[in-house]
């Protein structure tokens, strides 16, 4: 048993750059320390992967709990193939889809993000709000402060609008910044399928976006201009300041 651990403490180091593996190592021990880094590290990227990838932001906080949860019984199990960050994300995604598969066979339940949100996100009725706006965090973050709570919430919108796969990749590329290298191996797809579902994510994301962008185009635009030169597809120097609202 023993010769076992050490053979999988190896391959961990050799997978892994000696600080990661040193974290995961502690992380195996059991240290309490360790756990609390690692919640403090990556609750927040956790909790908003999760978030776009459900139809009900209010189911983010549970399952992103379950995926700690998980983490804390099967780090173990973790011997290197991917980064520590891959291994977590994966979990989230998996959970995520679980949860949207449940969701689906309980379609009866369906609530409408805007919805007004008492019996389980408020209180009372002083309290009531929408289910959408649960999603931002009540505390200031990055997040909150980096654009117009208008854009912000249009982006989230036309995203849960995207397919779901394309919409993974949209969010971990756009969003969560990671490489083609590294959502392929957390995905478990080749290099092709991500750049593929990439393009065809933002192009749905674009569709969804561009009759807003065409209001607002049209409404700045003189009267006197021909209609098919202010209703343009959306530039992709447009569709990335979007994106850059939900980062």
């Amino acid at each position: 048993m023993q010769a076992g651990a050490t053979m999988d403490d190896l391959a961990i180091s050799i997978a892994l750059p000696s600080e990661e593996a040193a974290f995961v190592a502690e992380l195996q021990s059991g240290s309490e320390q360790a756990f609390a880094q690692l919640i403090d590290r990556y609750h927040q990227p956790l909790y908003s992967l999760i978030a776009r990838s459900l139809q009900d932001p209010c189911d983010a906080a549970d399952i992103t709990q379950d995926v700690f949860l998980k983490v804390f019984r099967s780090i173990g199990g973790f011997h290197g193939e991917s980064t520590l960050r891959t291994w977590l994300y994966r979990i989230a995604l998996r959970e995520a889809s679980n949860r949207r598969r449940w969701w689906s066979r309980h379609k009866h339940r369906e609530i409408d993000l805007d919805a007004p949100c008492t019996s389980r996100c408020a209180t009372d009725a002083a309290d009531e709000h929408t289910f959408i706006s649960t999603l931002a965090d009540s505390g200031p973050s990055p997040f909150d402060q980096a654009a117009q709570q208008e854009n912000r919430e249009r982006v989230e919108s036309a995203l849960r609008q995207v397919p779901t796969a394309f919409r993974a990749v949209v969010v971990l590329r756009e969003i969560e910044g990671l490489a083609y290298e590294e959502i392929a191996d957390l995905l478990h797809v080749n290099l092709g399928t991500v750049k593929s579902r990439l393009m065809r994510g933002r192009a749905a994301l674009r569709a969804v976006l561009l009759p807003a962008a065409d209001a607002a185009i049209s409404h700045r635009a003189s009267h006197h201009a021909p209609p098919e030169k202010r209703l343009s597809s959306l530039p992709d120097s447009v569709l990335d300041s979007e994106l850059e609202v939900s980062r």
